[in-house]
């Protein structure tokens, strides 16, 4: 059996062994971003669905046309999104959990429309409030949300976020499913391969797992 197939039911093993919330509603993003494709097909034919990649122009070359004869693929762009990539990102992807301005959401809807598709999308908070991160200011998200939805007709699920590595990441885990409450959603995207059953703990239903599932990267 390939690694990354035993490597993906150990993960699974252990989160349904820990029985946190409903372990069934939990969904495991092999991140495959810089992997090629005979890295990831061993996963795809065991069954696997969900795969997450951060650069647009990587992700068309590898997954183009293997999505196309693996129609139940669900590919989640995971990474920072500019405008002038949106284009090629909704024919392509099912989920965008990086949706941080209001710039890049009136260019998703644009784009949607033209493509007559309706992604499922995340907001990503700036949970931390870290200059250099990307992410909508908790302060701002309330209204955020409300112009995405109401102005942009976006079909928002939840929230993102890439908590600070140097403070205590349960605090952050925690604010996020507060918001995530207050806001009335139903899915959360947070965990890494480092801090994904913590997530887990505080709700999340969508884990960005890449080393821990492919190794490390090269």
């Amino acid at each position: 059996m390939h690694k990354s197939i035993t490597n993906l039911q150990e993960i699974n093993e252990e989160i349904y062994s820990k029985n946190i919330n409903d372990s069934k509603s939990v969904n495991i993003i092999a991140v495959s971003k810089t992997f090629k494709m005979d890295k990831i097909m061993p996963l795809i034919n065991a069954g696997h669905i969900h795969f997450g990649e951060n650069k647009v122009q990587e992700a068309v070359k590898k997954w183009t046309d293997v999505k196309l004869s693996k129609l139940d693929l669900k590919l989640h762009m995971i990474g920072k999104l500019q405008t002038n990539k949106v284009k090629y990102v909704i024919p392509l992807f099912d989920f965008i959990h990086s949706l941080d301005s209001l710039k890049l959401a009136e260019k998703i809807s644009i784009e949607q429309k033209k493509n007559n598709k309706n992604l499922k999308i995340f907001i990503q908070v700036n949970i931390g409030d870290e200059k250099q991160k990307g992410g909508v200011n908790i302060k701002e998200l309330d209204n955020f949300y409300k112009i995405c939805k109401s102005k942009y007709n976006l079909n928002i699920i939840g929230l993102m976020c890439i908590p600070p590595k140097e403070i205590d990441i349960k605090k952050n885990f925690s604010s996020m499913k507060d918001l995530s409450d207050s806001l009335g959603l139903k899915e959360l995207s947070m965990g890494m391969s480092s801090d994904y059953m913590d997530a887990i703990k505080f709700g999340s239903t969508f884990v960005r797992i890449g080393s821990k599932i492919f190794g490390e990267r090269v």
